[in-house]
């Protein structure tokens, strides 16, 4: 009696029962009888060279068919994803798509077996293992299979069976599923005769043997000559005349235990007990077109900074209040922190020469647990001004700052001027965006912008400055800078940004930000150029 031992390389089982629509997110599991029949004559046309079923493969076809498998069914879950796929056709200048389901059962590295209480001569055998070494896939073309006959199986507990008539079943262990396999061949000719008995008493009047031969084809056409014949005929065939099922088909009734059927839970995502706090994230930016003209400028730094810190505490509170310190800057009592800084902050970065903002920097001090950098790894889009579109966010890489020194060179000279020499630090920094003052100045000593800088510096950890020096060239460049919150916070005191160089009795690493908005990419330095020698 024939066993068979199915593995799938890919995990995966791709299937969808007769009589439902793909999206309806359903999988025949287990395979259906009717199916397992089709996919061993479709091995044999195509890696055997058949022109028609030969006389030894019919005999193996009716004997599987004369009897319904017993099933050892694998643990497994169903999982699906979702494609919008193109229908070739335009509205309002954009492409229409469709949505498809795409569902399978998940096997991992399990194993299935099938077994026909029927007896198969040596010659029988040989061919079902050739037709099963070459099957390739069953169900769908991504259902990769490896399948074997086998000799001496093991001790199985088969869990699913056909239902026996009039025999009851424990609800409570076992349900009830409908699957398509074939009738006997006998039982399919007596069918087949009975059918044809009733069509030939409808060729106008006469009897089938009196009718002419082309009428009488007609009548013999829709009922095929044997069973095998039935499962060769494709879907458009059998649809051409009117048939709701193939000819030589039946619904049977089979019981399935509940511990074989699927999980629909979601599968728990397998983490770690312990996750490691990182210290800041690289995000890259891009349009959907690719074209950087269309990316915002550099003197957008703090709305994209806001838009982007907004949208990141979104995607991590989903419309409930939120308390993660590193991101909010706030306690769970929504005060704001007394740590120095060390929340986070986001910085946009233009790596690139062309001043356009291509990748944000989310730094913060006290490092990221793992609710923040789940929200981090979500985020997929932001937005910008005058674009409808919004701009693709790919998490470019994640862990400390030093890590930063491996982006390619391209990318590289501008990290490395605001991180400082690795190990080393700088004692000469530049404004790279606007410094605005916190706090208003005036004639007073106390409250003078060296004072502030100063004392800026000093809540941040950093020495003081040996020289603060206004750069009028940079100051002026500025000037189209937005320096304004739109979001939290007030207007800044002045409404003025300076371009300033520090210079420091020894070096100092970065990043390095002062100021007024400091926390979304105002007041960042960089090394000097001329210190660099980049």
């Amino acid at each position: 009696m024939p066993t068979v031992k199915l593995q799938f390389p890919g995990g995966r089982y791709h299937a969808t029962p007769w009589g439902h629509h793909v999206n309806e997110g359903l999988v025949e599991w287990p395979p259906s009888p009717w199916r397992l029949l089709r996919a061993l004559i479709a091995r044999g046309f195509s890696s055997q060279g058949w022109d028609e079923v030969p006389p030894l493969a019919c005999r193996l076809i009716e004997k599987l068919a004369a009897v319904l498998p017993l099933y050892q069914l694998p643990p497994v879950s169903v999982a699906h994803t979702r494609h919008f796929m193109p229908v070739g056709t335009l509205k309002q200048g954009r492409e229409q798509t469709t949505l498809v389901f795409d569902t399978w059962a998940n096997l991992g590295n399990n194993v299935m077996w099938i077994h026909w209480p029927c007896e198969l001569d040596d010659e029988e055998q040989r061919l079902l293992q050739c037709l099963l070494v070459n099957l390739g896939y069953l169900g769908r073309s991504e259902s990769w299979v490896e399948a074997q006959l086998v000799g001496n199986t093991p001790d199985l507990e088969w869990n699913a069976i056909p239902c026996q008539e009039h025999q009851p079943f424990d609800s409570t262990k076992w349900e009830q599923i409908s699957l398509m396999a074939a009738r006997s061949p006998s039982e399919y000719e007596q069918w087949r005769l009975s059918q044809i008995d009733e069509a030939s008493g409808s060729v106008q009047g006469q009897k089938l043997n009196d009718a002419p031969k082309k009428k009488q084809a007609k009548v013999f056409e829709p009922y095929p000559p044997n069973l095998v014949s039935c499962l060769c005929k494709d879907t458009a065939w059998w649809k051409n005349y009117g048939w709701s099922l193939p000819p030589g088909s039946q619904r049977v009734l089979y019981q399935r235990r509940h511990d074989a059927a699927f999980e629909i839970c979601p599968v728990p995502l397998r983490r770690s007990n312990r996750t490691s706090v990182v210290e800041m994230a690289l995000l890259a930016i891009t349009t959907p077109s690719g074209n950087r003209s269309a990316l915002p400028p550099i003197t957008r730094t703090l709305p994209q900074a806001e838009l982007f810190h907004r949208t990141l505490v979104g995607k991590l509170g989903q419309g409930h209040r939120v308390n993660c310190p590193e991101l909010t800057g706030k306690d769970k009592d929504g005060k704001p922190l007394q740590t120095g800084h060390q929340h986070v902050h986001t910085i946009p970065l233009a790596l690139s020469h062309d001043n356009r903002i291509d990748h944000i920097l989310i730094f913060a001090k006290v490092g990221f647990d793992d609710a923040a950098q789940t929200a981090i790894r979500k985020l997929d889009r932001t937005w910008t001004k005058n674009q409808s579109d919004p701009l693709q966010v790919a998490l470019a890489g994640l862990g400390s700052l030093e890590d930063l020194r491996r982006l390619p060179s391209q990318f590289g000279r501008r990290i490395e001027r605001l991180l400082g020499p690795a190990r080393v630090g700088s004692r000469r920094w530049v404004s790279w965006t606007p410094y605005v003052p916190s706090k208003a100045i005036d004639h007073r000593p106390r409250n003078s912008l060296e004072s502030h800088v100063q004392s800026e510096l000093r809540s941040r950890g950093f020495p003081g400055a040996t020289r603060i020096e206004i750069d009028a060239r940079l100051t002026c460049a500025f000037r189209h800078f937005v320096r304004r919150r739109n979001h939290g916070g007030g207007p800044p005191p002045m409404d003025m940004g300076f371009g300033l160089r520090l210079e420091f009795a020894e070096p100092v690493a970065g990043p390095l930000m002062l100021g007024y908005a400091s926390h979304y990419g105002l007041g960042l330095f960089w090394v000097d150029e001329k210190e660099a020698n980049l």
